[in-house]
């Protein structure tokens, strides 16, 4: 980050990384919550969760209210402006981060606790450990103004999808095989719909260092490996 002779300035651009960056600690910790607390159903962590989305919600809130007043009373450019554009951009995809995991929660309190899940459980917790290295590796790019770092989370992308269309077809296999489990395992392929998403929205993060650090966007078409064409309905 360039150094200005207005002190004020530097602390004001200062202040927006370090606003991503705790929102960053407090998706990442939500991630991990809700998926512990599938894998032991524990419904009272996830019902923490669902409310730690609010102060999610609220420093997002607050960092776009910092970046319009700062771009308003600086008029920022060229490096300074994409600065500020990549924090707003990255603030947006870490509070989807926090209402996919808030959606996992949910999950979590409406599966029955009399269902073993904990082979389909296990699957989404390995997949989840991959996105959640995705999320920490991009938000270490950001903070250190990597663009190769970024670039590289942007291409295990394809590893999270394909562990992902795995569970999807071993669930619907299932299903079939047994229709009593359906509503059961419709939860849980909502559980890894959600943790898919969760890559994709580091993937946005380390197109936006890219661009934050480059000035341009990359270029090629991100790989995309999601073969099932399930989407969850619904907002969070």
């Amino acid at each position: 980050m360039p150094q200005h002779t207005v002190t004020s300035y530097d602390d004001e651009l200062k202040g927006l990384a370090s606003r991503v960056a705790e929102m960053g600690g407090l998706a990442e910790t939500m991630v991990n919550d809700s998926v512990s607390a599938l894998v032991r159903k524990d419904s009272e962590q996830a019902q923490k969760i669902v409310q730690t989305d609010k102060r999610l919600d609220q420093l997002q809130h607050e960092l776009e209210e910092t970046a319009v007043l700062i771009i308003a009373r600086r008029q920022p450019v060229a490096q300074d402006l994409r600065d500020i554009v990549a924090a707003m951009r990255i603030s947006s995809d870490l509070e989807r981060v926090g209402d996919l995991a808030k959606n996992i929660a949910k999950r979590v309190i409406a599966i029955d606790n009399s269902f073993n899940s904990k082979r389909f459980a296990l699957g989404v917790e390995h997949m989840a450990e991959l996105a959640q290295q995705q999320l920490k590796s991009v938000l270490d790019a950001y903070a250190e103004r990597d663009a190769e770092a970024a670039e590289t989370v942007r291409e295990q992308d394809d590893e999270i999808d394909a562990i992902y269309t795995s569970i999807f077809r071993e669930l619907l296999t299932y299903m079939m095989e047994d229709p009593r489990q359906i509503s059961i395992c419709a939860h849980l392929l909502f559980c890894a719909k959600n943790i898919e998403r969760i890559g994709d929205h580091a993937t946005n993060i380390a197109e936006n260092v890219t661009y934050m650090v480059t000035g341009s966007q990359p270029q090629d078409e991100r790989p995309k490996v999601d073969e099932t064409g399930f989407v969850e309905s619904g907002n969070a």
